[in-house]
C-alpha cells in the first residue's frame, strides 16, 4: 500500500493525493493506491500537479493500515506526517487528527 506525497508550493505544507486528484493536508484523508498500475497512474497525476506549479517534489510512500488509520512505514514520513519536531504544540501534530 502507498500514498502520494509531495509539498505545496503556495505555502511548503506537506500534502498528500487524495480522492478526486486533490491535495490534501492530513495523511488520514490521502488515497491509498495498490499495485503498480496504480501507483503508476498517481504519479502521473502527481506529475501533472508538478507540472502546473501546484506541488514539487511527487514521491509514493509506503503505509499501513492501523485500526483503520494510515500510518507511514518510515520515520520520515511519519514526521512529515506529524509536522516539524520543534515543539509538540505547533504543526500538524497540534490539531486534532481524525481517521
Amino acid at each position: 500500500m502507498k500514498v502520494i506525497t509531495a509539498n505545496r508550493l503556495l505555502d511548503g505544507d506537506v500534502v498528500w493525493l487524495g480522492a478526486g486528484n486533490a491535495w490534501v493536508e492530513r495523511i488520514t484523508m490521502a488515497e491509498v493506491f495498490e499495485g503498480k498500475d496504480a501507483v503508476a497512474g498517481a504519479l502521473a497525476t502527481g506529475a501533472a500537479a508538478e507540472k502546473n506549479q501546484e506541488v514539487v517534489g511527487v514521491y509514493d510512500t509506503d503505509v499501513t493500515l492501523e485500526n483503520g488509520v494510515i500510518t507511514p512505514k518510515r520515520l520520515r514520513e511519519k514526521i512529515r506526517a506529524a509536522g516539524p519536531t520543534t515543539h509538540p504544540n505547533l504543526g500538524k501534530q497540534a490539531q486534532a487528527v481524525s481517521a
